[in-house]
């Protein structure tokens, strides 16, 4: 955010003579982009992802309070403690907090720096991503062709583990929480993908990543589409799309600009291995522990 998104101040071949110099950078940006879409042969599209990461949940707090190894094999197979619920956790007071600052962000990129606003918003169905994404947008002045109307997807949740915080509540609760938001089609009433003391692998996570923005980019034609997902899930993504790996604290967002083009062949749309049971302890272990208590690693 101090750095104008990221965005690297240059020339593009669509500045032209001097019309530019009255532009942004962003709008400059904006006009090469629409440029490299209307001579993209068949097949070839550019898309620009805002890819955020949820704000502060009482999941991140538990894990902080009860050190990491704690957490990882203990705590977070429950669903909370006598104080908090870290189940599907909610966001943290720092989070909402986190989730306004950027609000305020955009709001002055808007205004400042004329930047492209998402015409598209998705969400994973875990509460604090449907906050942070409702925190993050809400009364921003957008175009009103493209509102702010997010899509629950399924498939841009967390990285799918043993933990907790890694179950989605019912469809009717995310309906009644936010009924704003749309909820793709195919979406089940309860949670079909977590399993108790198992989680995905990391491949398997790049799987599911990838199928998802298969269909983003298959069905929807949006050139600017917000994703509000999780520190894993975002990783994964990026894995997916062959960026460099990037590390988004809390609240954070990263913009992606893509190249897509269909290729010939089949893609792998299940996953290719079972869920692998997560590290466990069987008694709450030291708080100053600082390695595992387990003999085989979490899967990450």
């Amino acid at each position: 955010m101090t750095t104008n998104f990221g965005l690297i101040n240059r020339t593009y071949a669509t500045d032209g003579n001097n019309h530019h110099h009255n532009l942004t950078q962003w709008q400059r940006f904006e006009r090469q982009l629409s440029h490299f879409n209307c001579d993209a042969p068949r097949g070839t599209q550019y898309k620009l992802l805002y890819i955020g990461r949820h704000g502060d949940g009482y999941h991140n707090d538990a894990e902080a309070y009860y050190g990491t190894p704690a957490w990882n094999c203990y705590y977070s197979e429950l669903d909370g403690n006598s104080t908090i619920t870290w189940a599907d956790a909610h966001l943290s007071p720092l989070g909402v907090t986190q989730a306004l600052a950027v609000n305020a962000f955009w709001a002055s990129e808007i205004k400042n720096q004329k930047i492209p606003t998402p015409q598209r918003y998705y969400t994973s169905p875990l509460t604090r991503c449907l906050q942070t994404a409702y925190y993050t947008f809400n009364g921003l002045i957008l175009p009103p062709k493209h509102p702010f109307t997010p899509e629950v997807k399924e498939l841009f949740r967390e990285g799918i583990s043993g933990h907790t915080c890694d179950r989605r509540s019912n469809a009717a609760y995310i309906h009644d929480l936010f009924p704003s938001y749309t909820i793709e089609p195919g979406f089940t009433e309860n949670d079909e993908l977590w399993e108790a003391l198992h989680g995905e692998t990391k491949a398997d996570q790049d799987i599911r990543s990838k199928k998802v923005l298969d269909q983003v980019f298959s069905t929807d034609r949006s050139t600017y589409i917000s994703i509000t997902t999780h520190s894993g899930e975002a990783a994964s993504i990026l894995r997916v799309l062959g960026h460099q790996a990037f590390g988004l604290r809390t609240g954070a967002t990263i913009p992606v600009f893509v190249k897509a083009e269909n290729v010939d062949g089949t893609a792998p749309t299940t996953s290719s291995e079972p869920f692998a049971p997560i590290c466990t302890c069987t008694s709450p272990p030291a708080k100053t522990a600082t390695t595992s208590m387990c003999s085989y690693p979490t899967p990450t």
